[in-house]
């Protein structure tokens, strides 16, 4: 199913490419820190009705519903996509897959052995592959591939329309070992994952060239290596066709044919009905009708749900009675009513009995949703704001929102970089600190946030053009208000110059207006407590409200008048808050036992916090956990844009995308949720910069080290003043996050490169530009008699092993009726 909030093309191989969700990113000390041992977490397990080989069927047909024809089965370039990995699975060679916990293990089908045979003086590995291996022509799988696939992915020639080459460009040479089975591969800088080249491996008649590299597997792969092998793409049906390879050495692929068919999320419960599908994703509103439809069962009774079930018997006595009346247009009406529903509750039944026929299987899929905080400009540049944003939301609640309904099990996610279950999963969310919804407060306080700073008039504390700006308005509205103060006398005559001309063209009701919306603006001034009670959120205009209102990518705001510069306003830290960057730093480094730490902890108990503990002595204390409207700040709310989307598919964001507004409106921030179109909400607003919140998510990887990199590098300026973001879209980053992925992917110890992307992974959470909410469900509807399919959490698919369990049904046709 498609996700939104996924970024497209999040396969490993695209990761670092600038720029998804079609649906949806993922990849794969502090308080809680004090040991280098890695957490005991467990990855839920696959859910895919295993049976041994010998107990499936031979033959049939399976058709796997997908978002949309594949636009390249090149799954190097940018516009690869979930379909491409899908059917490139059963096509290529993958030379290390995940297994079930997330990490790269050796496939036999392809290697015998792969390592690293020299470290110094520069780093060496040597694949011995299968014997038995060849391409889909005869020729044997060797050398010449991994040569041709390096040189179109090094980097080195832009003609190779590629969408990475992470890894390739480390490596310095590639040559035969002592035999046609051998590779060696030389590289010029050490690199720790290694074992993520070469998948899939492409047949050098499609890397050899640019031409070829570029057109020659958008929609044909005629050389293949795997249990299948492409029969056609049909793009007007809507179909990709593979069929069981020949040339295939590994076990026989079970089924004879697997057909990819595009079938739309919304028409997904139909096409299960219909049994034009065998295996889909779908989502939580069509697994619930399945096990509905599991719970009635063959008893005969009346559906207690579906088109008519919560007619109660006085309205359907009425609808008889209209039906039945004297009133003709009436009764016709009602008929027509009542004929419709009747058809509507037969097809109802008829699609529930059909999905009796359908198991869901359920897991968590390989990928986690993370709300996101554009830092670029905005409230949000302020490290002390995306804090308090963080520390405001119940990640616990948020988790069991989407995952307590399926049953599955709802705990935070606690790695930016590792899900549970992986290799060096560890909670570092300790590194920011849990939910405190005081703490959060006096984030915002110290930032310069309280209740009246929303009625507040800018203060003049900048140099330069912008404080020209301020004193040219202020004095304007000084001589609107005052009319007749005494100025200097230039001043003076030309103002009174202005005026006569302009009463001459004023009719006297105009004067009028205009004179008490001046003695309306005079009083707003000079009342305090009615800006007071403004900024609290009784009796406040319109107007005001709009002039809090932010919007990021937008320079005519709400309420923006001349004083108001054009470029973003960037909000800096107080030294105050620089200090406290830097204990939270110390935090993120794991230092346990901290005395400044322990000092601060000990001042979190007093109601409020102590003074200077988050603030300087004298700042307001926070609100109280009651705060009514959003909190301000020289004249503008603390109202941050959040944008969602609007899709059928994403209610459940939504979902959060509410609870998450409620937890901010707790502690004083205002959001303003927009709901745009899926298919835009990515490319328009994501990776644009155009939000201030989203949600999204970024699929596991067994390769942090590669593929975090480009997700949370710290931003670059561009030569036309624009910031070069890579795939981070919250362009929140520091140069130490950068150094320690550096410094984890030259690592080839693999304990100590682990150790390296925890760090890393602390100082992520540090800059809270990304907070990690949930790993996302996974729902797949799979044909009951279906084997060794379903949700694959982590595991890559065996295609060879799918098949049907009862041989008749294996013998059936693809599109039989349920």
């Amino acid at each position: 199913m498609s996700h939104v909030g996924v970024p497209r093309g999040t396969v490993r191989k695209r990761r670092s490419l600038a720029l998804l969700t079609a649906g949806v990113l993922t990849i794969p000390a502090l308080a809680g820190c004090s040991s280098d041992s890695e957490e005991t977490s467990r990855a839920v397990p696959q859910d895919i009705a295993p049976a041994a080989r010998d107990r499936v069927a031979d033959g049939s047909t399976v058709n796997w519903a997908v978002d949309a024809m594949p636009t390249t089965l090149n799954a190097f370039q940018a516009d690869a996509d979930s379909a491409t990995t899908k059917i490139t699975g059963a096509l290529l060679p993958t030379l290390f897959p995940m297994d079930a916990a997330g990490h790269p293990k050796l496939n036999p089908d392809y290697l015998e052995s792969a390592k690293i045979i020299e470290r110094e003086p520069k780093q060496v590995v040597l694949y011995k592959l299968n014997q038995q291996a060849v391409w889909s022509d005869g020729r044997e799988i060797g050398a010449p591939d991994f040569v041709a696939q390096w040189r179109a992915l090094s980097g080195k020639d832009s003609a190779f329309w590629t969408a990475r080459n992470a890894g390739y460009e480390r490596i310095e040479k590639i040559e035969r070992g002592s035999d046609d089975l051998q590779v060696r591969v030389t590289f010029a800088k050490p690199y720790a994952d290694w074992r993520s080249l070469f998948s899939p491996l492409y047949p050098k008649e499609i890397t050899g060239s640019p031409d070829t590299f570029n057109d020659g597997a958008r929609t044909a792969l005629k050389n293949t290596a795997g249990p299948f092998q492409l029969k056609g793409v049909d793009k007007a049906k809507g179909t990709v066709t593979l069929v069981r390879s020949p040339r295939w050495w590994g076990e026989k692929a079970k089924l004879d044919s697997l057909v990819f068919r595009v079938v739309a999320p919304k028409d997904r419960t139909k096409a299960l009905a219909d049994g034009t599908v065998h295996v889909t994703d779908i989502d939580a509103a069509t697994a619930d009708r399945i096990a509905l439809a599991l719970r009635d069962g063959s008893g005969g009774q009346p559906l207690t749900h579906g088109p008519g079930a919560d007619l109660t018997p006085a309205a359907a006595l009425r609808s008889w009675a209209l039906a039945h009346g004297s009133d003709e247009k009436q009764a016709e009406i009602a008929q027509a009513a009542r004929e419709a529903n009747r058809k509507a509750v037969i097809a109802y039944g008829a699609e529930q009995k059909a999905l009796r026929g359908y198991a869901v299987r359920k897991s968590l899929e390989p990928a986690y949703t993370q709300l996101a905080l554009n830092g670029e400009s905005g409230p949000l540049a302020d490290d002390r704001v995306r804090r308090a944003v963080a520390r405001a939301l119940d990640r616990q609640e948020l988790a069991e929102t989407v995952l307590k309904p399926l049953g599955l099990p709802a705990k935070p996610l606690g790695s930016h970089l590792a899900l549970a279950g992986q290799p060096g999963y560890k909670d570092g969310s300790g590194a920011l600190g849990d939910q405190n919804t005081k703490e959060a407060q006096a984030l915002l306080a110290d930032a310069g946030w309280t209740q009246g700073g929303a009625a507040e008039k800018p203060k003049d504390t900048k140099a330069g053009s912008e404080a020209e700006k301020k004193d040219a308005e202020k004095k304007e509205g000084e001589e609107k208000k005052e009319g007749t103060t005494e100025k200097s006398e230039k001043s003076e005559k030309a103002d009174k110059a202005d005026a006569d001309e302009k009463k001459t063209d004023k009719t006297e009701a105009e004067e009028k207006a205009e004179k008490k919306k001046a003695e309306e603006k005079a009083d707003e001034d000079t009342d305090a407590d009615k800006a007071d009670r403004a900024a609290a959120g009784s009796d406040e205009s319109a107007a005001s409200r709009a002039e809090g209102l932010y919007i990021v990518g937008q320079d005519d705001k709400p309420g923006a008048g001349p004083a108001r510069s054009a470029a973003t306003h960037v909000l800096a830290p107080s030294r105050d808050a620089a200090a406290q960057s830097i204990a939270l730093l110390r935090q993120a480094g794991a230092v346990s036992g901290d005395s400044a730490a322990a000092k601060v902890t000990a001042q979190d108990k007093q109601p409020g916090g102590a003074a200077g503990a988050y603030a300087p002595v004298g700042t307001a204390a926070p609100a109280p956990a009651s705060v009514k409207g959003p909190l301000g700040k020289d004249g503008k709310t603390l109202t941050l844009r959040f944008v969602l989307p609007s899709g059928p598919g994403s209610q459940s964001l939504r979902g959060v995308g509410d609870r998450i507004a409620a937890m901010l409106e707790k502690i004083g921030i205002g959001t303003e949720i927009t709901k745009v179109p899926d298919e835009s909400y990515f490319k328009d607003h994501i990776a644009s910069g155009d939000y201030d919140l989203a949600l999204y998510s970024w699929p596991a990887t067994a390769y942090p080290a590669t593929d975090g990199r480009p997700i949370y590098a710290k931003p670059e300026p561009a030569t036309d003043g624009s910031l070069l973001v890579e795939q981070n879209y919250t362009r929140v980053g520091t140069d130490h996050i950068d150094q320690l992925f550096d410094q984890a992917v030259a690592e080839l110890d693999e304990k100590a490169s682990r150790e390296l992307m925890k760090q890393a992974d602390a100082r992520i959470w540090a800059a809270a530009g990304s907070i990690p909410l949930f790993q996302r469900p996974q729902l797949v509807a799979v044909d009951k008699k279906l084997s060794n399919v379903g949700a694959f959490g982590f595991a890559a698919p065996r295609y060879q092993d799918i098949g049907f369990t009862d041989r008749q049904a294996a013998g059936s046709p693809a599109d039989r009726k349920k």
